[in-house]
This record gives C-alpha cells, structure tokens and sequence, in this order.
C-alpha cells in the first residue's frame, strides 16, 4: 500500500498590509484598533475578511478570540502567541508563514494593536517581562526599572569596548527624522530636528537623550500572510510580497541582562546567519533594511550582530552616511519606532512590503527589491525577515 500523495510545496507571500493612524490619543479600544487595521490588510490583499482562517495576535493587547469575535470569522484553524516582545512582529510573521506553508491555513492575520501613550504606557507593560523576580529584588531597588535604563548599559559598554560616539547616535536619530518628513503618516512628519534639539533634549538614562528614544504610541498595524496562488482579486499596484526566511534566537539569559557574559551577544547573533542561510542570501544582497528602533543605539548594534558591519564598528557605518536613505543601505524610510509610529515593530514589516511594492513615493528606495527586518524585544529576543519583491 502506499500512503497519500505529498502535499505540493507551499510559498507565503505577504498579500495585503494596514494601519490606523498614529496619535498619542486614538479614543478607541486596542480591540477597535486592531478591527481596523485586519480590516484594511485584508482590503490591501482583495479577500473577504471572512476568508482569515488563522490569526497571530501580540502577546499585549487584543487577542486571536477578540478578532475572531468581531468579524465573525467563520473557520479559524490557527492561532499563536509569539513571546518576544518586540521581536513579536517578526517571530508572528514566521508562525504565520509556517502554518502557510504547511497547509494548516490560507490567510494568517498578524497584527499589533496598542494604546501606547494614551492607555498602557511602557513603565506598566515591563511587568510582562521574563525574570519578573530579577527586576523587583535586584535591579528596581537600585533604579533599574525601564527599558532606557536597563539597554543603555548595554550602550555604554559599547563606548567604552569600541569608541562609539554620541555623533553615532546623534546620526541615527537625525535620520530617522528626516525620513519621517517625507511620510506624511508619521508621527513626527512636519517636525523636523536639528542636531542642537537632540543634543539639548534632556537626559534620560545616561547616555540616552529623550531624542534617542523611541515614541509611544497609540494604533495598530497588520498584515496578512497568505499561501501563494490564493489571492486571485489584486490590484496591479499592490502585488504579494514573497517570504524568503524568517528566523528567531535567543540570548544565553533571556531573563536577565546583567548576568550575561556578553551584552553583544543576543538573539539576533544567532538569528540573522539562519535566516541569511535559509534564504541563500548574504547582508550584501540586503537594498534595505527595516531595522527596531526602540533606541538609537540598538540600531547600531543590531546591523552589527545581523552582518551588515563587523562587531564595533557599527558608529562608523552609520556616521559614513550608508543608512541614510541615499546611503548603501537605507535604514527605516519610514521613520522607524524613533519619529514614525511604536507598533512594535509590525509597521516595519508593513514598509518593508511597501518599499518592495514601489509604493512609498518621496522615500522610495531606488531599485529595492529584498529587504530585511529585524526584532529586538525584552532582555535580548532577536528575529529577522527577509523579504522580496515578486
């Protein structure tokens, strides 16, 4: 006797992307949020929202039951939670690309909604974090109780080890701003900085300035993953983008920063070569690349540990000018978390799909045709995506 025939190879393309708008004040529930954000996914991609059959929530906000529950969704055979903080867009995405490509749903919703500024601000959402025991006993009796706090450690460690200069993370931010002012969607479009408003901004956590740190924001971001071949209505303008590899890491103590043997080394250390590999591509073959912004900072380090530029010399990379959106490799056109919007990271996904679509106007890249994202959550989660057009 034989068995059944194998299934046929299944590719997951990104088939439509949506957002709300941005504010410090949406006035409507996250579950409201998300509705709207699903909603104009699926009108992006041409399918009935009816036909989403698996849903990736974030693991803070509206859940896979609240969105089956408001539309109505008839069949959903799939959900996941990933837990990766903000490497939970990223990590989403692989689930929902998995659970394409192995025939156990058509149409994935990963979403991210959040009240950020005006609802659950940041000092309310760390209890959700590993080592909950570490942080109140060890680390907030002695002032460590944000995020700022614990990463800029990580940040003064790299001065001191490899010479990164304020100017390195000056430049970030400066170009994160600018990009925002040729997106009329971002949240800091029409407020341009000058390096004399980033360098007199107050001091947060040595050596981070408010201008080094990431918005807080209220709205919401989706996509919809959905198996090749089963998006028939498009629009010619909005074509699926293929999933080429996503992978996900670890650092050795995801539960604690201090303790660790190298604060260099986390998740994206061991993510980025996995998903580099499984895609058959290199940093170099990267047109641009949409990189977690939580701080100015953590995108030097990150376009160290994916590959982009040796360990200690990400200051440099930035200050040459090659993440500037005319540079060798644009970094976050949008705005990124900095000046654009903090959706925790999905909004990068959703312009990345934009950028490989052709459809981002004045901050267009030239010719972006593979892009990579990356995800940075908690105490050192990492992922990465890779992304290409057609």
């Amino acid at each position: 006797m034989t068995g059944p025939a194998p299934r046929p190879p299944r590719t997951a393309v990104v088939s439509g992307v949506g957002e709300t708008e941005f504010s410090k004040a949406s006035g409507r529930s996250t579950t409201r949020l998300a509705f709207e954000a699903v909603s104009a996914a699926a009108a992006d991609a041409g399918i009935d929202p009816a036909r989403i059959d698996g849903v990736v929530p974030y693991p803070m906000g509206p859940t896979a039951e609240d969105v089956i529950s408001v539309f109505g969704l008839p069949d959903v055979a799939f959900t996941a939670v990933p837990h990766l903080g903000g490497a939970s867009a990223i990590a989403g995405l692989r689930l929902a690309a998995m659970a394409v490509e192995s025939g156990q749903a058509e149409h994935v919703a990963v979403f991210v909604a959040r009240n950020g500024r005006s609802g659950t601000r940041v000092d309310k959402r760390v209890v959700h974090l590993a080592g909950r025991h570490f942080r109140e006993e060890l680390e907030e009796v002695h002032g460590l109780s944000t995020p700022a706090q614990w990463y800029s450690l990580i940040c003064r460690r790299h001065m001191h080890e490899f010479g990164t200069s304020r100017d390195a993370l000056a430049e970030v931010a400066l170009t994160m701003r600018a990009n925002a002012q040729l997106n009329e969607a971002a949240q800091m479009h029409g407020r341009p900085m000058a390096r004399e408003d980033y360098l007199s901004s107050r001091v947060i956590a040595d050596p981070y300035l408010l201008l080094d740190c990431c918005l807080e924001t209220d709205g919401a971001a989706a996509v919809i993953v959905s198996a090749a071949g089963a998006v028939t209505d498009r629009r010619d303008e909005a074509p699926p983008v293929s999933i080429l590899a996503a992978a996900e890491g670890h650092p050795d103590s995801p539960d604690d920063l201090c303790g660790r043997a190298d604060l260099f080394d986390t998740g994206l250390t061991r993510a980025a070569p996995r998903a580099f590999r499984a895609a058959g591509l290199t940093p170099g073959d990267v047109d641009v690349a949409l990189i977690y912004d939580c701080f100015t900072f953590e995108v030097i380090q990150q376009l160290e540990e994916a590959g982009f530029c040796p360990r200690g010399e990400g200051g440099p990379f930035v200050l040459a000018g090659t993440i500037a959106l005319t540079g060798a490799l644009p970094v976050n056109p949008h705005g990124g978390l900095l000046s654009h919007a903090h959706t925790a990271g999905m909004s990068h996904v959703v312009e990345a799909v934009r950028q490989l679509r052709g459809a981002c106007g004045a901050r267009q890249v030239d010719g972006a045709r593979v892009a990579a994202v990356t995800g940075w959550g908690d105490l050192g989660d990492g992922a990465l995506a890779l992304l290409s057009a057609g």
